[in-house]
């Protein structure tokens, strides 16, 4: 039997906290070279993209794929997962919740590891659904008591200004000027989908940590070269997806700022292969492309909380 979790399932059982300790789990398999991870693959049509990435958990003995679809009128995700020893089905979950959740979640162990522990000021650049899932992690992670958003639309970043300081109970202040709230912040986040840069690292003062989620296709970039000459140390979620998609690193791979001998995956950090932050002034970035793996062990950790609690509908699946 394959158990069919929905998007409401996924929003009532599939918290930050619960979503931290997947990933960072994640993270250190992958430090500890246990990860089998394929990178994400995009099938391009005259109106819309289809994508798909798939992981195996072997501690789970779950396999899984993330499967969607970008039109103009948005997008649509699906994770599937399989025994791993007999082959069957196991779930299938509505998955637009559960990225959002993930996405942020990765970048809290980010912060976990890598900023200072002193770290309470924000800088987010985007005011959409990726960014709420942002703040949330980086409140779970550190001492956060003053958020700054940037975003182009007035009203959009108004209200968001309004619905997060509700939903964190901390100052969540509307930046006009992008440099000064940069300047200001302990932790910068990018979450756009820009093709040009919104994150100058002119801006940027000793000390900070930034997380990067938006240049998740060559086209997109978040960040302009000189962040990247700025930066002592440079992770990213999986190098193989980087190396193709990140459209914040290719240019400055091609300018000569950068080399990908100079990026690591978050998990040799994780597990103490590679030092992380060593000096207070140091600038650590997080460039977030997603991986599969990632999907997967949320997914894992959603199915269990579902047969937990007897949340979702078990459907007979491929006999």
């Amino acid at each position: 039997m394959a158990r069919v979790i929905r998007e409401s399932d996924v929003r009532a059982l599939l918290t930050m906290e619960e979503a931290l300790g997947a990933i960072e789990g994640t993270f250190r398999q992958q430090g500890r070279g246990e990860l089998q991870n394929v990178e994400r693959h995009r099938l391009v049509s005259r109106d819309s993209t289809f994508n798909v990435m798939f992981s195996a958990n072997d501690g789970e003995h779950l396999a899984g794929a993330k499967l969607y679809t970008v039109t103009g009128e948005g997008a649509h995700f699906l994770v599937t997962l399989f025994d791993s020893q007999d082959g069957s089905l196991k779930a299938l979950l509505e998955a637009d919740t559960l990225g959002q959740i993930r996405t942020g979640a990765a970048s809290g162990v980010a912060t976990k590891h890598l900023a200072r522990e002193d770290a309470h000021q924000v800088a987010i650049f985007g005011a959409g659904w990726q960014a709420a899932s942002q703040l949330k992690a980086m409140t779970l992670v550190r001492p956060i008591d003053l958020v700054q958003v940037i975003g182009r639309d007035q009203g959009r970043r108004d209200a968001f200004v309004a619905s997060m300081a509700q939903a964190l109970g901390i100052r969540v202040e509307a930046a006009d000027d992008p440099g000064r709230a940069v300047a200001e912040a302990d932790i910068v986040i990018t979450a756009t989908t820009a093709r040009t840069p919104v994150l100058k690292g002119e801006w940027l003062r000793p000390g900070t940590h930034l997380n990067l989620i938006g240049s998740n296709h060559p086209s997109r970039q978040e960040a302009d070269t000189t962040v990247w000459s700025r930066t002592d140390l440079v992770t990213v979620d999986h190098l193989a997806t980087a190396q193709v998609e990140s459209g914040d690193l290719l240019p400055a791979i091609a300018a000569g700022v950068l080399s990908w001998e100079d990026v690591h995956e978050l998990g040799e950090i994780v597990v103490g292969t590679r030092p992380g932050r060593t000096a207070a002034d140091q600038i650590t970035a997080f460039e977030s492309h997603g991986m599969a793996a990632e999907d997967v062990s949320v997914a894992c950790r959603c199915l269990a909380l579902a047969r937990a609690q007897g949340v979702g509908e078990d459907l007979e699946f491929l006999g």
